[in-house]
């Protein structure tokens, strides 16, 4: 098999939010079992997201592979500190170091935009990406059970702190 080349870029395009909703409802609702009542969670967050953006405050990192989204980050910057959100890589393209790449960037955008604080909400299912998120510095700071996406889970914010 050919190596997969996969390209970053940090514009947003026209469509591009409408296909991380695509992306979250499709691959969720299969790896998860999360209902319509997620993506419509993911929906409002986006509809959120267009409303206040501006590319000079906000930060988007997007993985392209041959012309197609594989994968999607979002820094929405909220007074003084940052939330990441919609990280999303699609089952192929896991397992390539792309994560890190995308955790890197955002890391690098908290030091640029002077900010010393990031926060995130996930599931604890999602146990590869918290991995991830400890990694990058991010502790585990609350923890919820809920059925907001349409099944019992546990929901999970963790808190950057820089110095």
């Amino acid at each position: 098999m050919s190596e997969k080349v996969v390209t970053i870029r940090t514009e947003l395009q026209h469509g591009d939010l409408g296909y991380v909703a695509y992306l979250h409802g499709i691959i969720y609702s299969k790896e998860n079992g999360y209902g319509f009542n997620f993506e419509r969670y993911v929906l409002e967050g986006l509809g959120e997201f267009a409303a206040q953006y501006a590319s000079g405050k906000h930060r988007v990192w997007i993985c392209e592979h041959n012309g197609k989204m594989v994968g999607f980050l979002m820094a929405f910057h909220r007074g003084d500190h940052a939330q990441l959100r919609y990280f999303i890589l699609l089952p192929d393209y896991r397992s390539m170091g792309l994560g890190k790449k995308l955790m890197q960037g955002f890391m690098d955008y908290l030091q640029e935009s002077g900010l010393k604080s990031a926060y995130l909400w996930t599931t604890k299912e999602q146990e590869a990406a918290s991995g991830l998120y400890r990694r990058f510095g991010f502790e585990l700071t609350e923890e919820k059970e809920t059925e907001s996406f349409d099944k019992t889970l546990t929901e999970q914010r963790f808190d950057l702190r820089l110095s």
